[in-house]
């Protein structure tokens, strides 16, 4: 067992949270006192009844329930919040901070999946560089790289690749800043994407929004499990998109 807040202060410094913009950390309180904590990519009903049949005392998303709007406590929104409250359940989401992060972030942990060399920051994004950009230590298959990731494959550049870029999550419209870079891996795609690779001649690889964010949240699992004397699992909630 550990106390809640103790394992938030220790989230929000390793991510450092006050630099990212929107709301991240916690979002809806429940139990003081943690021994299990339910891992998952997106806050969702399924997730929450997963959590609760699991006995958790928190859940800790990527995609959270509160971003920077105001929204009246209804429909759906209200009943996700309704449940957490009832089964005092705490929810709380890192979104940019787990996408940025260089050691357990999203795409740190692409690229270290994909054994990337050379790496440095890539994709401006509202003043701050939150994706990765780096070379492979020889030239690869496109098509195949595509194949293992998964997702939607455009090859609209060159079939052997030496550099990659990445942005994790609906960063089909950082495409542009990809070019002169054989292949840009993101999660989400969009109708003018097919196109606009063509005529900068880069491969294109959307591996699912969902599909694209799931190893940081995994890693922030490990980074809490190790740290605390809490009970931590990943739960899957599968999506395409």
């Amino acid at each position: 067992m550990a106390p809640r807040d103790e394992i938030l202060a220790a989230i929000n410094i390793y991510l450092n949270v006050p630099a990212a913009p929107e709301h991240n950390g916690l979002q809806v309180e429940g139990s003081p006192h943690i021994k299990k904590i339910i891992f998952g990519v997106s806050a969702n009903m399924a997730l929450f009844e997963a959590a609760a049949v699991a006995k958790a005392d928190m859940i800790i998303t990527h995609h959270g329930l509160i971003w920077d709007n105001v929204m009246p406590i209804t429909g759906v929104f209200g009943r996700r919040i309704a449940f957490l409250l009832k089964n005092n359940i705490n929810l709380a989401a890192y979104h940019l901070p787990l996408d940025m992060h260089p050691v357990i972030g999203n795409n740190a942990m692409l690229a270290k999946k994909l054994r990337l060399k050379n790496i440095k920051p890539f994709g401006e994004y509202h003043g701050k560089m939150i994706g990765l950009r780096g070379s492979f230590a020889r030239p690869l298959s496109a098509a195949a790289l595509a194949k293992q990731l998964g997702g939607e494959f455009i090859p609209a550049g060159p079939a052997k690749i030496k550099t990659a870029a990445i942005v994790s999550g609906g960063a089909h419209k950082m495409v542009s800043q990809a070019e002169n870079t054989d292949i840009y891996i993101t999660g989400s795609r969009d109708e003018f994407v097919v196109e606009y690779c063509k005529e900068a001649k880069i491969n294109f690889i959307a591996m699912g929004h969902y599909n694209s964010e799931k190893l940081g949240i995994m890693a922030l699992k490990d980074y809490v499990a190790k740290k605390f004397k809490v009970a931590a699992e990943f739960i899957d909630i599968p999506n395409p998109f």
